[in-house]
């Protein structure tokens, strides 16, 4: 009786693991460039220039400048959603107020960045300036189910938004 009460534990065991992993949606590499982000907010954008170490410039075919971008990916290597590195980057106009926040190259569950975007959580620092932006709350418990992702994110944007503060145009 122990014996055959033994192997129905283990295969129950057995069948939760197996029913567990394959139920986790698949990891995959996503690749977003920061021009791909930068061309959804200015469609005649030619060429992203670097105007200091932070600040970039988004300048058009005939070198006008269009706006301004930050990414955080210099300074966030070590900054890890539940899948890995989180690199943000920030689209602001020429009045340096933000038109976009969104995450580059990731290989986050495509599920929970989903969810964050239904949730409007990229869209939190829109229409701020640099400045106020640096304030919003975007706690990680205003968006369950992507906790890990949307805490990476918020470190990465607020290391980014600090170092344009403190390094201005």
């Amino acid at each position: 009786m122990k014996r055959v009460f033994a192997l129905i534990l283990v295969n129950l065991v057995s069948l939760t693991i197996v029913f567990s992993q394959s139920s986790k949606a698949p990891v995959v590499y996503k690749e977003i460039s920061g021009f791909q982000v930068v061309k959804s907010v200015y469609p005649t954008a030619e060429e992203i220039v670097q105007a200091n170490e932070i600040w970039f410039k988004i300048v058009d075919a005939n070198k006008n400048v269009l706006g301004y971008c930050l990414s955080s990916k210099p300074y966030s290597s070590d900054i890890n959603g539940y899948n890995g590195p989180t690199p943000v980057i920030v689209v602001l106009d020429k009045n340096r107020v933000v038109q976009k926040v969104s995450i580059l190259s990731n290989s986050e569950t495509l599920a929970y960045v989903n969810k964050l975007e239904r949730q409007n959580f990229f869209k939190s620092w829109c229409g701020l300036s640099v400045k106020d932006a640096l304030n919003v709350k975007a706690t990680a418990d205003s968006y369950s189910g992507a906790t890990i992702t949307s805490v990476a994110l918020r470190k990465n944007l607020d290391i980014i938004l600090r170092k344009a503060y403190t390094k201005k145009l």
